[in-house]
């Protein structure tokens, strides 16, 4: 179950950056956020899912990696927390739906994810130490 839930983790950061950036075409999302959402922001997503998908059979013995995993996915959920407090959803969604679909999702995706870690991580201490 949990080695699902890491493969679900690598799948959304692939499949939600590729297909509502457009293969990284939206230039909404660019201008909504350039720093965080530029391409090679939207890129490094894409890496992080791939590292998610790489280590997913191999969780057991990374608890490291998990642990860091929480904290990337708690980086980009603050990040995003912050973002929705400064900004109008509202426009992104008039300039463009995808985009708006993006921002709407990724920081809940995120905060999601790094409970969902951070369980990994406590479950791994708890392992280890009974071990």
């Amino acid at each position: 179950m949990l080695k699902k839930g890491i493969y679900l983790s690598g799948i959304m950061n692939i499949g939600g950056v590729l297909v509502l950036s457009r293969l990284f075409t939206n230039k909404v999302i660019n201008e909504a956020d350039p720093v965080v959402m530029s391409n090679f922001g939207l890129l490094m997503i894409v890496v992080w899912g791939l590292v998610f998908l790489a280590v997913a059979s191999k969780w057991e013995h990374l608890k490291w990696v998990i642990g860091a995993f929480v904290i990337e996915k708690f980086i980009y959920g603050f990040t995003w927390t912050k973002w929705m407090i400064n900004n109008e959803l509202s426009s992104i969604y008039e300039a463009d739906t995808m985009a708006g679909i993006f921002f709407t999702i990724y920081g809940l995706n995120d905060w999601l994810f790094c409970i969902f870690y951070f369980v990994v991580f406590i479950y791994l201490n708890k392992v280890q130490i009974n071990s």
